[in-house]
């Protein structure tokens, strides 16, 4: 039965960060009981965000936000109560683990919220000990985090939220960068937080393949940051189909295999939600009279493509070779951090004109062989050669015209006060004229949605905006080369359409593209090339469409192909 008294009330909460316009989200009420999994959805921009760091204290007394309403936690009015003690109530897990990252090795930071609560000392070892298990860094209990990959720091953040013992714990995209056994990983050790009933998660994710089976309820918030569904998963995505996908939030990707079917003349009923229920979907539709394989028009069978609406088939069949030499290419490549080799002797060649993935498992050494090419971190002299360029030896001005470059956390290249002075930048850089800096700058806003941005600080956008504008930045210079790490990550599923739909439209303009992706399934509708690494080596490259036919390629890699695209495989109907 559910207790009386909910873990967490929130009732007519609005909050309007400073330089903002408008408040996001607005008007938003909810409880949260012991033994519920919410899952918070909504376009980028909506206060997902905003409304995570308003549970446990941080609006208002950390981070500057004007906030009406209420919020209660464990009984304990946020406003009032002071964010050590709520934290006690609530443990968070924010977007960038880097944000929440204070000690020198991965045991002490698991061991440092506990240690704050005076626990005994024995309850502290036991609770760090178990965190680390259950998130698989055990053994690395003795390593600084800054020698974890990306996805290892973000297991140890959620580590720390498990060693808090709180009663709710608040999650921002904690699975955006994760391999596939590190999504398994983590929503097991969710799955044993609340199986006791008397925990509750709040989750926002858009990996909603992954979440599906976990989450009880769901929350949407639409596009002004109101609260437009709240109910069960399956009731809320299936009654509500039409107006989520309108809105831009994230669906399953069954569902959006279901929707295109349903397009192309296919009956559904019910929608499918999971891979399984499409399965049983496609069986029907095979089975259905006149609707066997040899039946089925081409327009139809392309039309089931999960992924976003910029169908890319033809665009992929180009060949490795299409465009003389290559534009990217690397020798012996072997680069380290400290006295830890991570790259081992890569070898690589990207050709022109090419939109090529670099894929593997956490700590494969994705980030650092990308960062390598475009001169981030530079590589030794004669190693790599960029447009002609060796970015060992080259300026930054002359690097930032050959190749872009996105970080993995935007916060990382903001650098100016303004959304409009960081497109600016690199265009003053450029000695570019002003009217011409006017005209340029502003058609990027328009092109990413921030034209009621332009003089906010970046550090105030919301998740998905700042990804948005740390595109922006790197495309206003028209650079050939543009290398984007986990470009759609904090992106709703509008957003990102549109920027995998921009990557496709700056590569037929010539533009070559570089970028680490988990999403497996992205890759095989969207890239041409796919560079999958294994322990800091390439162990296998070449064009998308014939790495994917052989499964053991990932398999041996530590990887996984998506299981929609395993299904629509072996069902005869095609990816477009």
């Amino acid at each position: 039965m559910r207790s009386t008294e909910p873990l967490l009330r929130v009732r007519d909460l609005s909050i309007t960060h400073a330089d903002s316009l408008r408040p996001s989200p607005v008007d938003v009420s909810f409880d949260i009981h012991p033994g519920e999994v919410v899952l918070l959805l909504g376009p980028s921009g909506s206060g997902k965000s905003t409304l995570t760091l308003a549970l446990n204290g941080l609006i208002p007394h950390a981070v500057p936000a004007a906030m009406t309403g209420t919020v209660t936690a464990g009984g304990l009015d946020t406003t009032e109560a002071m964010t050590p003690t709520l934290s006690t109530r609530v443990a968070m897990v924010f977007q960038d683990p880097d944000a929440q990252i204070v000690t020198g090795t991965v045991y002490d930071e698991v061991a440092f919220g506990p240690e704050n609560l005076l626990l005994p000392v024995d309850e502290v070892h036991a609770r760090t000990e178990a965190a680390l298990r259950r998130v698989g860094l055990w053994e690395r209990r003795d390593e600084n985090p800054d020698r974890l990959s990306g996805g290892g720091r973000q297991r140890l953040a959620i580590g720390c939220a498990l060693a808090m013992g709180s009663p709710l714990i608040v999650l921002d995209e904690p699975t955006a960068n994760l391999d596939p056994q590190g999504i398994d990983d983590v929503y097991a050790a969710l799955a044993d937080v609340v199986a006791a009933g008397d925990r509750a998660i709040l989750l926002v994710e858009h990996n909603l393949d992954a979440a599906m089976g976990f989450v009880t309820r769901t929350i949407v918030l639409d596009g002004a940051g109101c609260v437009a569904f709240d109910g069960p998963p399956t009731a809320v995505i299936r009654e509500h189909v039409d107006e989520l996908v309108a809105m831009g939030v994230w669906l399953p990707a069954a569902t959006i295999a279901g929707l295109r079917m349903r397009d192309a003349g296919a009956t559904l009923d019910p929608l499918p939600l999971t891979p399984d229920e499409l399965a049983s979907a496609l069986a029907a539709a095979s089975t259905s009279p006149g609707s066997s394989s040899e039946g089925r028009n081409d327009e139809t069978r392309r039309g089931v493509s999960p992924g976003t609406p910029h169908p890319v088939s033809s665009r992929s069949a180009r060949s490795a070779t299409e465009g003389g030499d290559p534009i990217v290419r690397a020798r012996d490549l072997t680069v380290g951090r400290g006295r830890t080799e991570i790259l081992h002797g890569i070898d690589l060649d990207i050709a022109p004109g090419t939109l090529t993935a670099i894929v593997g498992t956490n700590g494969a050494g994705k980030t650092t062989l990308l960062q390598s090419l475009a001169g981030v971190v530079p590589p030794p002299k004669r190693r790599v050669t960029v447009s002609g360029i060796d970015p060992g030896r080259a300026s930054p001005r002359d690097l930032a015209s050959r190749i872009g470059f996105v970080f993995q956390n935007p916060e990382h290249q903001f650098i100016s006060h303004t959304v409009f002075d960081e497109l600016a930048h690199g265009l003053r850089l450029q000695r570019t004229p002003d009217a011409e800096i006017g005209e340029r700058v502003g058609a990027m806003l328009a092109r990413f949605g921030l034209e009621q941005k332009a003089q906010v600080h970046p550090f105030l956008l919301s998740g998905g905006e700042k990804r948005r504008l740390s595109v922006g930045t790197a495309l206003i210079t028209r650079p050939r080369v543009l290398a984007l790490d986990e470009p759609t990550f904090g992106q709703d599923r509008a957003r990102a359409s549109e920027l995998l739909a921009l990557l496709h439209d700056l590569r037929d303009e010539g533009t070559t593209i570089l970028l680490v992706t988990h999403d497996l399934q992205l890759v095989a509708e969207h890239t041409t090339h796919t560079v999958v690494l294994r322990d800091g080596r390439v162990h296998a490259a070449g064009p998308t469409a014939d790495l994917f036919r052989d499964e053991q390629t990932f398999a041996s890699a530590g990887l996984r192909l998506p299981p929609l695209q395993r299904l629509l495989a072996a069902s005869g109907w095609a990816i477009a």
